[in-house]
């Protein structure tokens, strides 16, 4: 039963595996800043702020993603780009975090997203600049689709698990204060009878 002391862990930077470590990184970075005095201190800033920042600290690390092979592009959905990895296995996708008041809160929902869906987890393997436009760049297992997705059976897993359905795909968590949104089915896929949630909104309450 997942508490809210394991998923507040995940969320401030300990724990969660390797696949999380880099998105926690940012997490943490945008979160803290510096008083005079050298304390570290959690600042608020606007979602502008932030990316302004957020590009500061991938310049200063060389952070960039300048492997992207146009050739390899697949489709893309209101938020992201998706393209075919040069292993197959997996897919690349470039997330410019539309649906989220902050980059703070995309990279909450992906911590969120590899803690309850980790057969699906995203890897941040750093950042890509179109057109002025920022985008996380995310690595994530390329899922083969053997039938047809039931919501009736994906709302029946998320309600075992404590998610209770709000209106249309979209889920609550009362006991963990999270929203879980757009579960539709073309963002959970079925190989073999299992369910693969590979494309999740997540917000704390």
């Amino acid at each position: 039963m997942v508490s809210k002391y394991e998923l507040q862990n995940i969320i401030s930077g300990t724990g969660g595996g390797s696949k999380s470590s880099f998105i926690q990184a940012a997490a943490r970075f945008l979160r803290s800043g510096t008083q005079t005095g050298g304390e570290t201190e959690e600042i608020k800033q606007s979602k502008g702020e932030e990316e302004q920042k957020l590009k500061e600290w991938i310049d200063q690390n060389n952070f960039w993603f300048n492997d992207l092979d146009e050739s390899r592009y697949l489709t893309r959905g209101a938020e992201q780009k998706v393209y075919l990895d040069i292993d197959s296995n997996f897919v690349i996708k470039l997330n410019d975090a539309i649906f989220y008041a902050s980059w703070t809160d995309y990279f909450h929902s992906l911590l969120m997203h590899n803690y309850f869906f980790p057969n699906t987890a995203y890897e941040l393997t750093g950042f890509y600049k179109d057109e002025h436009i920022l985008f996380a760049v995310v690595r994530q297992s390329y899922i083969h689709i053997s039938e047809t997705t039931d919501l009736l059976l994906v709302q029946t897993f998320l309600e075992a698990n404590g998610f209770r359905i709000i209106r249309n795909n979209d889920y609550v968590n009362d006991e963990l204060g999270i929203i879980l949104e757009d579960i539709h089915d073309e963002n959970v896929l079925v190989n073999d009878g299992i369910l693969f949630f590979i494309d999740t909104v997540f917000y704390l309450k």
